[in-house]
């Protein structure tokens, strides 16, 4: 039976992309991790030596920590957590384990270059509509809870990149690593180098990318996505107040895809006494 000191990798995968996830901290030694430099979906890497100094970051809030098999180093870590006021539980079998499943694994060697405790970095045009919110979301939620986002003008973003060594996303270019590829858009291209074969997001990305590159005829709900989208870019002057309200729509057609897609709705309610 699991314990309550541990999560099982199943329990945890459900609540992967959701806002009320916990915080995932992969404590692997080096050797370890060179062995499969893959992180579970929204992870990041600390060392378990330091925990008494890192892990006042994560005072009230709940983590699971991960090392290679789910034994001492991840409830040894929990452990110091739990002292420093920290919800903190292990992951059943570690890191092992969750490959074993088949669950997916964000290759590290995908991430923008930054040290283990600060977040990656990412510059895009100003005024999002689709993707520039819709990129961000899939950040957020399964590779950096932390990520920041800098918008700036069109013809800036490439020198911001640079100058504040932020990876730029959804601006044109060949040679762009996260940019539009033929018919696909930039979320498309998110989700095939973070290796995020999840389906309910490849439910979500057919709406974002029919949305994205006027296709409405790809999904129902395409046309929804970019009217919703429209109007929060005119509700919102400031982007990054825009960027927190669509969070909570792309959240929303998450789940969606989740678990409602079948879900019908209609007038009077089938479920209505006779």
């Amino acid at each position: 039976m699991p314990s309550q000191l541990s999560i099982p990798c199943e329990t945890l995968f459900a609540m992967i992309g959701h806002p009320d996830c916990p915080r995932v901290i992969d404590v692997r030694v080096d050797e370890d991790f060179e062995g499969d430099p893959r992180l579970i979906p929204g992870s990041r890497r600390r060392p378990f030596q330091s925990v008494s100094d890192w892990g006042l970051e994560f005072k009230g809030q709940s983590v699971v920590i991960v090392c290679q098999k789910g034994q001492k180093l991840s409830q040894g870590t929990a452990a110091w957590l739990r002292v420093r006021g920290v919800d903190a539980v292990a992951l059943e079998g570690g890191a092992l384990a969750w490959a074993s499943l088949g669950l997916p694994m964000v290759p590290h060697a995908m991430l923008p270059p930054h040290d283990n405790g600060s977040p990656t970095v990412w510059v895009t045009r100003a005024r999002p509509k689709v993707d520039r919110i819709a990129c961000p979301w899939l950040l957020r939620r399964f590779v950096d809870p932390d990520a920041v986002f800098l918008f700036v003008p069109s013809e800036d973003v490439l020198a911001v990149a640079d100058r504040f060594h932020a990876t730029p996303f959804d601006i044109e270019g060949d040679d762009l690593l996260w940019t539009h590829k033929g018919a696909s858009c930039t979320f498309d291209a998110m989700l095939a180098g973070f290796a995020l074969q999840i389906p309910a997001l490849d439910s979500l990305a057919v709406i974002v990318r029919g949305a994205d590159t006027g296709r409405p005829d790809l999904a129902p709900e395409a046309a929804g996505l970019l009217a919703l989208s429209l109007g929060l870019s005119r509700l919102y002057q400031d982007d990054l107040e825009q960027l927190e309200a669509g969070l909570k729509l792309y959240d929303a057609l998450f789940r969606w895809c989740q678990e409602a897609m079948e879900e019908s709705h209609g007038w009077p309610s089938a479920s209505r006494s006779r």
